[in-house]
């Protein structure tokens, strides 16, 4: 099995480390910066916008939504192939960054989306570009975490004979990179991508239609055309807006994922050939191209010649031990500094924290213990539904042709939009919408697990369910033997992120406003809600901390563990 090659002092080995103290009180300090920017907010910014529902507008909305769609993808597949490679390289790094990367993605987006869009908004005063840029990051801040996590994975999975070998022939870092590291990641990669643009979708009316103490910020596009259709209880505009979405979502499945899904089948780590792979009519086009084999031959591989050239191994220079005392110096100074800030932070936050009554404590503790609840519920339903889901597509490639634009498109819609049809059933069913949160949260996070899981089934390797038909293995075996340790891996890192996707979901499940109606659930997620709309900001602060310390506990304590069991037992070698 893949053997870790992190450091055996790793954060997954050590029981504590100062970075378990420090990290939790830095995001106290975080948060607290956040929500202190949005309760001193001074900048002016009149929208004057109004959401035309005349479906000739769509056409510029969507592709407004793409652009922005686009320009978060790309920022989150930088950060989340720097961050994993820089932590995946340096022991120390990633006693810093992994226990971070935890912290977070446990910020829920919906909570410090009224202090980004603030801060934004004070930085650009009365322009519009102080919106679009927050709209990219809250999009952002819902897509990278899954890939970031994913990449990981896959770099501490590599098996230890590759590594030996690019040692042996002595590939420099950019070599190792290009040839062994970037393709052991592109299966995981790709599958998360599409759960990521996937997560955007879901979150798209939020990130370009909010309110904040009847502050109004809203940007043309698709997502908050849908919202606004909502509202007016336009079912008309809400189903044309959702047929465009959904159009735009096959398109893209057909145009993008698919050739891709099917390119990286080249990166399995397998010795016999699948019986099936999956199939791009677009790539085999593109394989066939005339035109795209010049464009290839004439632009893509000089440019890849002279990268390679640049990039290969140089003489080694030792490092003078003076230069060596000054770094570690420096790494002293800055973790001061960080210190200082974070000790700062903390103490303005308790002061913040203290303002608070007793009611507000007893709120946010009932609400925390509701919202957890929900939180299990939701991750088991997710698992009895999504595993066997997920291992049916990722090893029937022409199943999975048939079945991934629906899981997509159903992973894509915003369950939001389909509040005008939910809320007439949620609002008179037993329990109202103390239940009906659930369902909207399971919406909202079943699918992190969905698409991890058809990468891990389809990165299992061809020969070794060829040697379970040879063993006669029963169903049951082959589950226990090899499926489940197969895609174990992927599994934990699907559960870390739909944990957070359905804590972050309660803040848009739990609360809800519709036709001058609100519907409201006891919850942790409600209570941010209502704190950011009327701009209670201890009480914003003290549920926002309570959530995100509650996701990190959870990692720390259960799914760390779990991660480090994966990397040390359930890895194929």
């Amino acid at each position: 099995m893949f053997q870790p090659t992190i450091n055996p002092k790793s954060e997954f080995r050590e029981r504590w480390s100062f970075g378990d103290i420090l990290l939790p009180l830095a995001l106290i300090t975080l948060i607290f910066t956040i929500v202190q920017t949005a309760s001193k907010f001074t900048g002016a910014y009149n929208s004057g916008y109004v959401i035309n529902l005349s479906l000739s507008y769509l056409p510029s909305y969507a592709v407004q939504t793409l652009v922005r769609m686009l320009a978060a993808y790309l920022i989150s597949l930088l950060f989340s192939l720097t961050y994993a490679y820089i932590a995946y390289r340096s022991a120390l790094w990633s006693k810093i960054l992994i226990p971070l990367l935890d912290i977070l993605q446990s910020i829920p987006v919906l909570s410090f989306l009224p202090a980004v869009v603030l801060a934004l908004v004070g930085l650009f005063p009365g322009q519009r570009l102080g919106i679009e840029i927050a709209s990219i990051l809250l999009i952002f801040t819902g897509m990278t975490w899954n890939m970031t996590f994913s990449f990981y994975q896959s770099l501490t999975s590599i098996p230890k004979e590759l590594i030996e070998a690019s040692q042996v022939y002595g590939l420099g870092g950019w070599q190792r990179f290009w040839t062994m590291e970037l393709p052991s990641g592109v299966v995981g990669l790709v599958w998360n991508s599409v759960m990521s643009v996937a997560g955007g979708w879901f979150f798209l009316m939020q990130t370009e239609s909010f309110t904040l103490s009847n502050r109004d910020f809203t940007l043309p596009g698709l997502g908050s055309f849908l919202r606004a259709a909502a509202n007016a209880g336009d079912n008309l505009a809400i189903f044309s807006g959702l047929a465009v979405l959904i159009a735009i979502i096959a398109t893209i499945d057909y145009l993008v994922w698919r050739p891709l899904i099917a390119w990286s089948e080249k990166f399995k780590n397998e010795t016999v050939e699948a019986a099936q792979v999956p199939e791009s009519v677009v790539l085999d086009f593109l394989r066939r191209s005339p035109t795209m084999r010049i464009i290839s031959d004439r632009l893509f591989s000089p440019i890849a010649e002279a990268v390679n050239s640049r990039l290969s191994p140089k003489p080694s220079v030792p490092i003078r031990n003076q230069t060596a005392k000054y770094m570690n110096w420096l790494n002293w100074l800055v973790l001061g500094v960080a210190g200082f800030v974070v000790v700062n932070g903390v103490f303005r936050a308790i002061a913040l924290l203290s303002t608070m009554p007793l009611s507000s404590w007893q709120k946010v503790a009932i609400g925390a213990l509701f919202t957890a609840i929900r939180v299990f519920i939701v991750l088991i339903i997710s698992l009895i539904i999504t595993v066997p889901i997920g291992v049916t597509i990722g090893r029937n490639p022409k199943l999975a042709q048939f079945l991934q634009p629906i899981v997509q498109i159903a992973a894509s819609v915003p369950a939001t939009a389909l509040f005008p049809v939910l809320l007439l059933y949620l609002g008179n069913m037993a329990g109202g919408l103390d239940i009906g949160a659930v369902i909207l949260m399971t919406l909202g996070s079943m699918w992190y697990i969905l698409f991890n899981v058809i990468a891990g089934a389809q990165a299992i390797p061809s020969e070794l369910f060829e040697a379970a038909r040879v063993y006669k293995l029963s169903p049951w075996q082959r589950w226990r033997t090899l499926i489940l340790p197969g895609i174990f891996p992927y599994l934990v890192t699907g559960i870390i992120t739909a944990v957070g996707g359905a804590w972050n979901a309660s803040i848009a499940g739990e609360y809800i406003k519709f036709q001058g109606r609100v519907l409201t659930a006891t919850g942790l997620g409600s209570t941010i809600t209502q704190a950011s709309d009327v701009g209670d900001f201890p009480l914003l602060l003290a549920s926002t901390i309570v959530m995100s310390l509650l996701v990190v506990a959870t990692n720390r304590l259960v799914w760390r563990p779990l991660y480090h069991l994966a990397q040390t037992k359930y890895q194929l070698q």
